[in-house]
């Protein structure tokens, strides 16, 4: 879900290889979520081992990121914790909306229409714990880093991102990075190059959003992005206030500029909203100040091949061919680093 202020906010292409010997702090849960939405059958189900245990996060995981290692990044992969009590309003709305497209599934199915259940199905995501560990396990095995956030998973890949030199950017989807402070962000980096939409194929390519140029362009501060976003909505009021779209959001934090007054403008609004759509903004912007974070250190284990091997060709039937594959350019990487290594002593 997120925040959407993709239409006010200036972003370039990036290419892969411009991030090349970089850092990025990932969005774990967000780049998970987008491998069990597009890694999939055509018939729109996930895919699965021989057990019917879903795969399609392991896959994203292992053929993906070996991909990006091979560019030359460095990846930290941030993970969830507890997430704030304002979030339940989320999970309820994105639990409701998995069980309408579940019924919209089991329809298409009956129709055979393929197209449908492929649409409906990429919706029937959920990560459970079994998913989420294992989820862990493989990223360390493959040398990549691996930090427990206290409370948001976005908030603290952010707040790495601000404080630590090395950390160059933040890897999610949504936009709330930026209202945590991120101060680049990094999009559709886990994402395929084409890809199929109910229009056709299409190129996805990375981009790149800087913090100082949004708020440079926007002619705004960061207390009043906050207020912008959720006058649009956020994961803490996913609904925002209707009838305030993303340019008429940004109207009103210019014109009446402090938090107080721009919520006092449509507090009435507010008022009139469903009771269990109601919220209070300062609850909100104090989430977006000041998120459960810690000091995280980062450690990158060597790649560990038996391990990769097991958890994906002996216990989810990945074929050990296509894995080897995948190690043989694990080890290309590790080779350069070590040549690199030995040039730098003559």
């Amino acid at each position: 879900m997120g925040l959407n202020i993709r239409d006010i906010i200036p972003r370039k292409d990036l290419e892969i290889s411009d991030l090349k010997g970089r850092m990025v702090c990932v969005d774990a849960f967000n780049m998970l979520y987008q491998f069990l939405s597009t890694i999939r059958q055509p018939d729109g189900t996930p895919l699965m081992d021989n057990k019917k245990r879903v795969t399609s996060h392991l896959s994203g995981i292992f053929y993906r990121n070996v991909n990006l290692i091979q560019e030359g990044l460095k990846l930290v992969y941030v993970f969830d914790g507890k997430a704030p009590d304002l979030k339940r309003k989320t999970h309820h709305i994105r639990k409701e909306g998995r069980e309408l497209s579940e019924e919209r599934y089991e329809e298409a199915k009956q129709n055979e229409d393929f197209g449908g259940m492929k649409r409906y199905g990429s919706q029937l995501i959920r990560l459970n714990d079994e998913m989420i560990a294992e989820s862990k396990e493989l990223l360390e095995a493959m040398g990549v880093a691996v930090v427990q956030a206290p409370g948001e998973g976005e908030a603290e890949a952010a707040f790495l991102n601000k404080t630590k030199e090395d950390v160059y950017a933040t890897v999610s989807q949504d936009y709330d990075s930026l209202l945590f402070g991120a101060t680049l962000l990094v999009r559709n980096l886990g994402l395929a190059k084409r890809r199929k939409t109910f229009s056709g194929w299409v190129e996805t390519k990375p981009e790149i959003i800087e913090l100082e140029r949004v708020l440079n362009s926007l002619e705004i501060n960061l207390d009043q992005l906050i207020c912008l976003g959720i006058l649009v909505g956020t994961d803490y009021n996913p609904k925002g206030i209707p009838g305030i779209g993303q340019k008429r959001a940004l109207d009103l934090v210019k014109k009446f500029k402090q938090p107080i007054l721009i919520f006092d403008s449509v507090e009435e609004q507010i008022l009139n909203l469903p009771e269990h759509e109601r919220f209070d903004w300062r609850e909100i912007f104090e989430l977006f100040h000041k998120p459960s974070v810690v000091e995280s250190e980062f450690n990158f284990n060597k790649v560990d091949e038996e391990k990769i091997k097991k958890i994906l060709v002996e216990e989810h039937d990945f074929s050990e061919e296509r894995v080897e594959k995948q190690l043989e350019k694990l080890r290309e990487v590790k080779e350069k680093k070590k040549q690199k290594g030995l040039g730098e002593w003559f």
